[in-house]
């Protein structure tokens, strides 16, 4: 098997496979998965000349626990999307279900398939009510956006599919529209592990990358937009779309126990890990950002429903001390980094919709001009 910190499972090279330097220490599989117990799946569908799109489902504590919730905060960059059950996360300070991210037209679906889904794999005698998050990004330049292409059954796919360890990415899943500076974008993930006394946690990032202009480019600190001009989609004149547009939705797990205030700041750090690519954010680009931590298992389901045991009428929530919080703030940055160059490295060209071609990232000559930089040796 390959090296996961180097290639994806189908040996896509990923970011660190052509040398490009990142801070911190990755987990085994440099995935958002590294966070124990997490599992991630993905629905593609490629059809013909206009469908590229597709699902990908995150189950935080597993496919087999959804009721369970997460200490979660979620924060906006820019609200140009959608991210449903925010106000929820907002009023309660959790998250539980799977989440799904997809293509914008598809959010309303994904919603309701992953209730159909819960609701046929777990049933629940007490009908408790479910309210998932179901996120989108933007897929129109390659996708015939309003086709009504995705169904309950690529919704259950990604979630039934959902696993573990090394994950593919590019244009897989929800990202396989998508775009990123004017390349071929979409799924990325990267994670870091955090010394914590005499233990460690984990930090792990999944972003569905549709954003950005091709001249703020950056990578590993080296302003390549100018260098990587030639060739950019967006430039074409049947394009009305102002540059930069898209979005970005975001995923942040952790085992590290959190207050959901805590989860909240670790959210808001996103931003500057996008920042890191080149990214100034743009109008027209929904940037929405969840965070969670899957420790304190069962402490957020005591007391629902009511009628349960009075030993259960008082919970408990171990949590870090808000000033020793900077090392996860740093992971959180350095694997949203990571994960924006590994779904623009692991990519290829796409051709869609309208004959609509998406070039694939120069892999060997963006090398080239970190060598001559000096950041790869």
């Amino acid at each position: 098997m390959a090296d996961p910190h180097r290639a994806t499972p189908s040996g896509l090279p990923r970011a660190r496979g052509l040398g490009i330097p990142f801070d911190g220490v990755p987990g085994p599989a440099n995935a958002i998965t590294d966070v124990p117990g997490l599992e991630v799946g993905y629905a593609t569908v490629i059809e013909g000349d206009d469908v590229r799109t597709g699902v990908t489902a995150i189950h935080p504590r597993g496919r087999t626990n959804p009721y369970d919730p997460c200490a979660a905060g979620v924060h906006s960059l820019n609200g140009n999307g959608e991210l449903t059950g925010w106000a929820w996360i907002e009023e309660s300070g959790t998250t539980s279900l799977p989440i799904t991210i997809t293509s914008t037209a598809a959010v309303g679906l994904a919603h309701a398939a992953t209730v159909s889904w819960v609701a046929d794999r777990h049933p629940d005698p007490n009908d408790v009510w479910m309210l998932p998050v179901a996120a989108e990004t933007w897929d129109g330049f390659l996708h015939d956006l309003y086709g009504r292409r995705i169904t309950e059954a690529e919704v259950h796919a990604a979630l039934d599919g959902a696993a573990a360890g090394p994950l593919e990415e590019g244009s897989v899943g929800g990202g396989t529209g998508m775009n990123c500076y004017g390349f071929s974008g979409g799924s990325g993930t990267a994670s870091r592990v955090v010394r914590w006394g005499s233990g460690a946690y984990t930090v792990g990032a999944f972003v569905q990358a549709n954003f950005g202009d091709r001249p703020e480019l950056a990578i590993a600190g080296v302003p390549l937009g100018a260098a990587l001009a030639a060739d950019d989609p967006f430039n074409d004149s049947d394009w009305v779309v102002p540059r930069g547009a898209g979005s970005v939705i975001a995923i942040i797990a952790t085992d590290a126990p959190l207050l959901p205030q805590q989860a909240k700041a670790l959210a808001r750090r996103v931003p500057l890990g996008l920042a890191r690519t080149g990214t100034t954010g743009s109008h027209f680009s929904g940037d929405l950002f969840l965070a969670l931590s899957t420790a304190n298992p069962g402490a957020f389901a005591t007391g629902f429903p009511l009628g349960e045991p009075a030993d259960a009428e008082i919970a408990a929530l171990r949590f870090l001390p808000w000033g020793r919080l900077d090392p996860l703030f740093a992971a959180v940055v350095q694997c949203v980094e990571e994960a924006v160059v590994n779904a623009l490295v692991a990519n290829r060209e796409m051709t869609g919709r309208k004959g609509r071609r998406m070039p694939a990232l120069p892999r060997e000559q963006v090398v080239g001009l970190l060598h001559a930089a000096g950041r790869i040796g």
